[in-house]
């Protein structure tokens, strides 16, 4: 059963947090599926040189950026409704979300700009020096492995921390409590799997999508959770 707050306030605080999340969700996904060039992420000769023939890497970055900001931002919204039964554990939940955000953005800056140099420099160099080139990008490569391994392990650090809220105060059904959780946990697994296998792995082909579909649900299920929200009875 869900003590949910039944305000207006609360029902448009919701409405905005599912909006930003699925939007946000959304607008990331259609602009890295039709615009981000793939390949065989951990084989680097074959990868950079997709990536240096990109002329859209650096729009479809900032975009990217713009994208995770504004789901992250419907997290720090929701945070606005849980707060009042769990100041604590939901301020916990929200500053991982922060702490989220500023990772995104070092990632994005290293994936989107200091790599996209770095391939480049190397597909214009010629002789012993292309090979140094390539070297420097690997270096490139090799930091934003970190960078987008420590992105998932925070993320889903914050999603259990939302979740954990969600199930202790029921301002929204306990399934999508159980929902967070489950995408916390699937996004600190894949977080770990990058550090130690890179950005493809036979795990994370099955886990990423997963992720993405578990996402998917929270955002609507906040959305619907909005639209069931009743104003208080009036004695």
């Amino acid at each position: 059963m869900t003590s949910a707050p039944g305000t207006r306030s609360d029902r448009e605080l919701l409405r905005s947090s599912g909006v930003l999340l699925l939007g946000g969700f959304l607008f990331t996904t259609v602009v890295t599926v039709l615009f981000h060039p793939g390949g065989n992420e951990d084989v680097h000769e074959d990868i950079f040189a997709r990536y240096a023939a990109s002329g859209a890497w650096e729009w479809v970055h900032f975009a990217q950026f713009v994208g995770v900001l504004a789901a992250l931002g419907g997290l720090i919204v929701l945070h606005q409704v849980l707060r009042p039964r769990a100041p604590r554990l939901s301020a916990f939940a929200a500053g991982t979300t922060v702490a989220t955000a500023a990772v995104w953005a070092a990632l994005q800056a290293v994936d989107g700009v200091t790599l996209k140099q770095a391939v480049d420099a190397w597909v214009a160099a010629d002789g012993p020096e292309r090979a140094v080139r390539f070297g420097d990008a690997e270096v490139v490569r090799w930091t934003e492995w970190g960078l987008q391994s420590y992105f998932r392990v925070t993320l889903g650090v914050a999603l259990l921390l939302f979740g954990a809220t969600i199930l202790t105060t029921r301002a929204l059904a306990a399934w999508a409590g159980w929902v967070a959780v489950l995408a916390g946990l699937v996004s600190v697994a894949v977080g770990i799997d990058v550090a130690y296998s890179g950005l493809e792995s036979g795990f994370q082909e099955l886990a990423v999508p997963a992720f993405q579909l578990l996402m998917l649900v929270l955002a609507v299920g906040v959305l619907v959770s909005a639209r069931r929200e009743r104003e208080p009875a009036v004695a």
